[in-house]
């Protein structure tokens, strides 16, 4: 027979490295980052580079706080 947790209804997961999450979802909000036709990249405005930027952004953050916050298995 088991026993009920303790800390029933709590998320054990509760980094604070969560909070890194936001950043790929709030810079892109934010439109005098990206509201320009200079600088240019190879010759692609900076809309278009900047929102592979904004993907790398998202990757990376989404690994950095994957890696760190898995349990130990």
């Amino acid at each position: 027979m088991t026993t009920p947790r303790a800390d029933r209804g709590r998320n054990p997961d509760r980094s604070p490295l969560n909070w890194l999450l936001l950043l790929p979802i709030a810079i892109p909000l934010i439109p005098p980052l990206f509201n320009a036709d200079e600088p240019r990249l190879f010759g692609i405005p900076m809309f278009y580079w900047l929102q592979l930027a904004f993907i790398i952004l998202g990757v990376t953050s989404t690994t950095l706080v994957y890696r760190a916050t898995r349990r130990g298995r």
